[in-house]
């Protein structure tokens, strides 16, 4: 052998032994809300290794009795959880009065660069996996993709694509003729036939979910109302489509009769569902489905449309209509029973004040361990990803963050978030 072979192949093996070496941190946590739902313990570690959990043990443990680099994270005097899921957010923009100055004047480019600001904010709140259920589709893909690639940072994200009808509140409206021809989506459809195009359309070209809207919405400004608009062959058609290609569907529905017909098509969670009523309540626990209530942005809207000016006349009246009357909905589907998974419509209200949804959950009657459930348990079910996300165990991923006190004591914990890891890697402490 040569001595230039020679030299290759200590450098390899070299490489191999660095590249094999165990990156192992250890969290010291004082207080340890593995799993929630069960009771939190006191004094563990979380050995991590490189992007997941490989073991919790009892006590704080050193670092000498951990082979390879050994990093040690002292959170002795905080309270350890799961990274924060939030199920219905909207990365792509802010609700105010520059929106649709910002939609005639931003460029593609600046408004990618802004989503990359607002994950941004959304994970150092806490929150580690999000599910963005409207946003420009191809930057948001191409956003979710780099994330998952690790050449940005955010959250986790898990993106719909949209599927609305002509008219309804997927579709454009507030603006005149030529630039509703103009910003009218390719996968607004008529009929179930069309629909059913439009569901395939949206998965060729990336979606991870399909976000429809079998009702009436509050930001569109056409006086069409918050009930039903979607058909029942239509709503049928989308779930029937999404399902042969792997993908479930989630519903924005605000009046019963839309959220009782989504429910009956098959949609995997209903978003908002503002006028959830007994028979909706019942198809809710038949079938399973979750219901993302989105309390902030109903509280959001109701505040703009009392003390700004940019809202519509139509818009307002549907604010502060719905928005005041969602958190009793909410109230009643939890006492029954009804499966609940977190969601905040981020976008309506400020990126990274996701936890204030919490808040409003504890003061409308859930409890603080129920909250912790459905933003961890309860949100990886509905992504069907439990096995690598919702709980701190071995063999998940190590998404976990940490705040000064419990959150089971006082959810306002959660509005101050002093530690965030996600896949193994720090990006707040």
């Amino acid at each position: 052998m040569t001595i230039i072979c020679r030299h290759i192949a200590v450098f390899l093996l070299l490489s191999l032994s660095i590249s094999s070496a165990a990156e192992t941190t250890l969290i010291h946590a004082g207080q340890l809300l593995a799993i929630p739902g069960e009771s939190p313990t006191s004094r563990q570690t979380i050995v991590v290794e490189n992007n997941q959990i490989r073991e919790i043990v009892d006590g704080f443990a050193d670092a000498t009795d951990f082979d390879g680099n050994v990093s040690v994270i002292d959170l002795s005097d905080h309270f350890v959880l799961p990274g924060l899921m939030d199920m219905h957010v909207h990365l792509q923009f802010e609700l105010g009065p520059q929106n649709e100055r910002d939609a005639l004047k931003m460029s593609d480019q600046l408004k990618q660069m802004r989503s990359i600001h607002y994950a941004m904010e959304t994970l150092l709140a806490g929150f580690t996996t999000v599910r963005d259920v409207g946003s420009s589709p191809q930057e948001m893909y191409a956003m979710r993709d780099a994330i998952e690639k690790g050449w940005i940072d955010g959250p986790r994200i898990i993106a719909a694509g949209g599927v609305g009808i002509t008219g309804g509140h997927a579709d454009i409206s507030g603006v005149n003729p030529g630039l509703m021809e103009l910003f009218t989506s390719p996968n607004v459809c008529d009929g179930p036939y069309d629909c059913r195009r439009a569901a395939r359309n949206v998965i060729k070209y990336g979606a991870d979910w399909i976000k429809i809207t079998s009702t009436g919405g509050v930001m569109t400004d056409r006086d069409t109302g918050t009930d039903q608009q979607m058909e029942m062959d239509e709503l049928k058609e989308i779930v029937l489509a999404a399902a042969r290609m792997g993908r479930k569907v989630a519903s924005h529905a605000h009046g019963e009769e839309g959220i009782i017909a989504a429910l009956e098509a098959g949609v995997a969670s209903i978003e908002h569902g503002s006028y959830t009523g007994p028979r909706a309540i019942k198809l809710f626990k038949e079938t399973g489905a979750y219901l993302v209530p989105t309390l902030l942005a109903g509280k959001t809207v109701v505040a703009m449309a009392v003390e700004s000016d940019f809202m519509s006349d139509t818009v307002e009246k549907k604010a502060i209509r719905v928005g005041n009357d969602i958190a009793d909905s909410f109230e009643k589907a939890h006492k029954a029973g009804v499966n609940i998974a977190y969601g905040t419509d981020s976008g309506i209200s400020r990126h990274g004040t996701n936890a204030e949804e919490a808040v409003l959950m504890v003061e409308n009657g859930m409890s603080e361990m129920d909250v912790l459930i459905t933003a961890t348990v309860n949100a990886a079910d509905l992504l069907d990803m439990s096995d690598t996300l919702g709980t701190i165990e071995a063999g998940k991923s190590a998404d976990i963050i940490a705040v000064g006190t419990s959150p089971l004591e006082n959810i306002d914990a959660l509005l101050d978030v002093d530690f965030v890891m996600k896949s193994g890697k720090v990006y707040k402490n």
